[in-house]
């Protein structure tokens, strides 16, 4: 008889689910296994990854999204084995999981399912891991956010039993959907998941069903397993927020219905917890939305008193009417830039704004003519909308000097990157990812196991630390991504580190077992460059161009009237030696003349038939590299990435370095 039966229900994580199978094989050597995938129909090439890759795995290839619960039903009904193990395909398993828990099985005959312990990338424990059911209490001290003030409070914290001690072994309620294992007999009393949860709410119900049922369920330390969570829900066009908490309604419904009081506490608790994940989603759109009210409701009054100054005669906006003056222009305002696109979840957009300010101003203007009783002063709304103009993009740019993270687009920081390994895989990986074009990595250094490889270099790259010091190198060398690859480590050793890191802030990711990938929480990359044709290049799409002349010729415009003519005279007509931020000046009209940009590539690229941009007065070379070759890449990575707040940065970097130097 099959000793375990291992069902993994897949949604376009092709490289996920290659890395996971990776480490499943090496996990179940002394054990007799099937895998069995129900891929959802995905479109990322795993079927075909699967059967080239993984002939022995049972593949059903459904032709439509069937959700989670009913695609492992599928192949719950095709599973033979002793125990049966549901882990989602965003996850990676160490050597010694499997046989652990089978062997807790057998020390524990009341135990229906089990769990281990599950970590986030970051090496921190995902609570979700062991869970009490959303009773009245536990949710109500969930939804107040009771549980987070007080997280080792047994009265306060029991949704997510955060005052347990996660290094020990005990019953819980309920384990989470990415990983459950369980006795064949107890698939066979239930007969898997109720298939009214498309997503989320199918694992908790399960459990429920489980323990009315008499059997136990545990959460077992001693093993653990790493989740990248989320991965399929980012690549689908499902509102994760409106699937969960409906899937909490109907969990609520299902199970606590036969109380009125209990299921109202129930649903109004996920209302409000939905209120507040939705506003937690959607919090750039509302403060874009108030910070425009109130800029647009002071651009009117400050265009009032400019006006009354130039205008004596003028005595300003009646009493009577400042309710609707201070409420209708901003409102119309923000309806026409909703239309236009300008609010958006993680993105501010100047050209947007600046199409919905040139939309709404002769709309309200024209409204005038209809409302006579209204029409105060043309004069005073041009120079409202003239102040608007410029505190709409202003506000709009500093925002994104200082909130970076609530932003989408990529600053132009290269990623300080460690890689553990030293062997020739180890190597190679550094070799490919100090080279990829299209994005910005600085290796710092390679750790081996061992201290005597301390301060070698291998092919350029230094031995900087062991696996016992990682957290010193951490620090030393500022580093935020740690590169691990399976082949040079047991899993069991590489998440034994990745739970020794959970406070150091760095992001972790892991080389596919090809090793022409790397994924982590944030991203997967291709090691190998695709061809250049096929890269698209932010500098090349239109609007982004025409965003950028604005940008060039507004800018050179303000320098040619404020600043040029200083340095003019300092340097052409007094003849003194130039600092580099006299010869950025001076060279300002050609950018008028369309000659070069403020921000682009170093050389000219065009003899390679390819367009990065017009020559730039600077650009990331300026300030961070004199090597020809990374220059390149550099040049490479601004075409790929360009962007308004890109080029505001650089610029703001280029001349710090400038004026410093002048000092």
């Amino acid at each position: 008889m099959t000793d375990l039966s291992i069902i993994i229900v897949n949604y376009n994580v092709k490289e996920f689910l290659k890395n996971l199978l990776h480490s499943i094989l090496k996990a179940s050597q002394s054990l007799s296994t099937e895998i069995i995938v129900v891929d959802n129909a995905s479109t990322d090439g795993s079927v075909e990854m699967l059967k080239e890759k993984f002939p022995d795995v049972k593949l059903i290839a459904n032709k439509e999204n069937l959700g989670f619960g009913k695609a492992n039903n599928i192949g719950l009904k095709h599973a033979t084995g002793k125990y049966i193990l549901l882990i989602n395909p965003d996850t990676l398993v160490a050597e010694d999981t499997f046989t652990k828990l089978i062997q807790f099985f057998q020390n524990h005959p009341e135990a229906g399912m089990v769990g281990c312990k599950i970590l986030n990338p970051d090496g921190t424990l995902q609570l979700a891991c062991r869970r009490s059911f959303p009773g009245p209490w536990t949710s109500f001290t969930k939804v107040t956010g009771l549980s987070t003030l007080f997280p080792k409070s047994k009265l306060f914290a029991r949704y997510n039993l955060t005052y347990l001690d996660e290094n020990q072994t005990y019953e819980v309620d309920a384990i989470s959907g990415s990983f459950m294992m369980m006795r064949k007999e107890v698939y066979d009393m239930f007969g898997g998941f109720d298939e009214q949860f498309f997503m989320y709410g199918e694992d908790l119900d399960f459990c429920y069903r489980i323990q009315k049922a008499g059997f136990k369920i545990f959460y077992v330390h001693t093993t653990q397993i790493i989740h990248y969570k989320g991965e399929s829900t980012k690549r689908s066009s499902l509102d994760e927020t409106k699937v969960f908490y409906n899937a909490m309604h109907l969990f609520v419904k299902k199970h606590f219905a036969s109380s009125f009081i209990v299921e109202a506490i129930l649903r109004s608790a996920i209302a409000i917890r939905s209120l507040f994940a939705f506003l937690g989603k959607k919090k750039l759109i509302i403060i874009s939305v108030i910070l425009d009210y109130i800029a647009f409701n002071l651009c009117l009054f400050t265009a009032q008193e400019i006006y009354r100054t130039i205008k004596p005669s003028w005595l300003g906006f009646p009493d009577y009417a400042l309710w609707i003056i201070y409420t209708v222009p901003a409102v119309i305002q923000i309806i026409v830039a909703s239309f236009v696109g300008v609010y958006q979840q993680n993105k501010l957009s100047i050209l947007k704004v600046i199409i919905s300010i040139a939309i709404s101003f002769p709309l309200l203007t024209s409204l005038t003519f209809f409302f006579k009783q209204f029409a105060f002063s043309r004069a005073a709304i041009l120079i409202a909308y003239i102040l608007v103009f410029f505190s709409f993009i202003a506000w709009r740019i500093i925002f994104k000097q200082l909130f970076h993270k609530l932003l989408s687009s990529e600053s132009g920081k290269q990623k300080r990157t460690l890689i553990v390994g030293t062997q020739n895989n180890a190597v190679q990986i550094a070799q490919k990812l100090k080279h990829k074009k299209t994005e910005l990595r600085n290796i710092v250094g390679l750790i081996s196991n061992s201290y005597k490889d301390v301060g070698n270099k291998i092919n350029s790259f230094e031995v900087i630390g062991t696996d016992q010091n990682i957290s010193k190198i951490i620090r030393d060398y500022k580093v935020d991504e740690i590169i691990f690859l399976s082949d040079e480590l047991s899993y069991n050793q590489m998440i034994q580190i990745i739970s020794s890191l959970r406070r150091e802030n760095v992001e972790i990711k892991v080389v596919g077992s090809d090793q022409d990938f790397v994924v982590g929480k944030t991203s997967v990359s291709i090691l190998d460059d695709i061809p250049l044709f096929e890269i698209t290049f932010n500098i090349s799409d239109a609007k982004m161009r025409a965003i950028k002349m604005l940008f060039d010729y507004t800018v050179a415009l303000f320098t040619l009237i404020l600043v040029y003519p200083f340095i003019f005279f300092k340097y052409r007509i007094a003849s003194q030696n130039k600092t580099d931020f006299a010869e950025f000046i001076l060279k300002v009209p050609y950018v008028l003349s369309g000659r070069y940009s403020f921000v682009g590539p170093r050389e000219n690229y065009n003899n390679q038939n390819i367009f990065l941009g017009k020559q730039g007065l600077t650009g990331f070379w300026y300030y961070e590299t004199e090597e020809k070759e990374e220059i390149e890449k550099l040049d490479f990575y601004y075409a790929k990435n360009q962007n308004i707040w890109m080029d505001i940065e650089i610029i703001s970097k280029s001349l710090n370095k400038m004026l410093n130097k002048s000092n």
